[in-house]
């Protein structure tokens, strides 16, 4: 569905993105990854042929963008660094004027898909009140139903759950899933690790402008050697599991150990009570943290005589 080749794109001395090769396939749902400015909405905005690639080869739907970039934007919907919208019109006809600028649209059957997409994304009550009266998750959920007029085949999404609530995001990530097994292939950035490791089924991780990682998200939440137990006997299983305790708080344990069914088969043999038993993963926090540099974009304390931070 997406395919790129060495794409780069420098702005003057900036190397933003910098020689990706990025493989989405049909049926995915592949969360994009990186720290601030690793050039994640650079390279989502050379995708839609929205600023051109200093090098490298783009394919979407396999036709290259930017060179046919008008065949395949018809059968994609996108939302990229936030919803825009005429503050002064309703959200129908927001959607209305949207629908209409598009190829191929066709009047008669454009207020049915305005409702539906809006009543798709929670917003089926919305009155006639201007853009600009709504919230900002309001806004957001109107510019994922601008997204979802045309029952796209890619959707193309940067930060879908930004200023929604946890009721909203939830309702998002579930929206999402369904589109996804009834066709929709979806590619989606975001800050929001544990919403991503949640909804997607791979993801790619850049860092200062490259891909550092793309695989299966279940092949990257590795276990870590260690199991989370509960039990009301914890002061006898610390006795028996000498040198393995790592931690205990109360009656909840971690305990490293190579065999968590040997362990579990130790602990029942010896008549402990199990209440809860996990062995742990690696979440996509640790990954991601593993994977890209140390820098950020804190600022701890400003120099007093000038110069910017200390």
């Amino acid at each position: 569905m997406i395919v790129t080749r060495r794409l780069s794109k420098r702005f003057d001395r900036v190397l933003a993105v910098d020689s990706v090769d990025l493989h989405v396939r049909e049926g995915d749902r592949y969360g994009f990854l990186g720290p601030n400015g690793s050039g994640k909405t650079t390279l989502v905005r050379m995708l839609l042929g929205l600023v051109y690639a200093t090098s490298g080869e783009i394919e979407v739907l396999g036709r290259p963008v930017p060179k046919r970039v008008a065949e395949v934007l018809p059968e994609v919907g996108a939302l990229v660094e936030g919803p825009a919208a005429y503050p002064h019109l309703s959200g129908r006809r927001n959607l209305a004027l949207l629908d209409a600028a598009g190829p191929g649209s066709d009047r008669r059957t454009r207020r049915h898909r305005v409702d539906e997409a809006l009543e798709r994304v929670g917003l089926a009550g919305i009155d006639r009140r201007p853009v600009r009266a709504y919230s900002l998750g309001m806004r957001q959920r109107l510019g994922l139903a601008g997204a979802l007029l045309r029952k796209p085949r890619l959707l193309i999404l940067d930060e879908p759950t930004n200023a929604l609530d946890p009721q909203g995001i939830r309702e998002v990530r579930e929206l999402l899933i369904h589109l996804n097994r009834a066709g929709t292939t979806v590619f989606l950035s975001s800050h929001l690790l544990a919403e991503v490791e949640q909804l997607c089924t791979r993801v790619g991780i850049v860092d200062r402008g490259r891909l550092v990682l793309e695989q299966e998200l279940t092949d990257l939440r590795t276990p870590t050697g260690r199991v989370l137990i509960d039990t009301p006997d914890a002061a006898a299983a610390v006795a028996l599991l000498d040198g393995q305790l790592e931690l205990r708080d109360g009656d909840h344990l971690v305990v490293r150990h190579p065999d968590p069914a040997a362990l579990n088969t130790l602990l029942v043999n010896a008549g402990m009570r199990i209440t809860g038993f996990t062995p742990e993963r690696r979440t996509l926090e640790q990954v991601v943290l593993d994977v890209t540099s140390t820098g950020s974009d804190r600022v701890d304390r400003i120099n007093p005589h000038g110069g910017g931070a200390l």
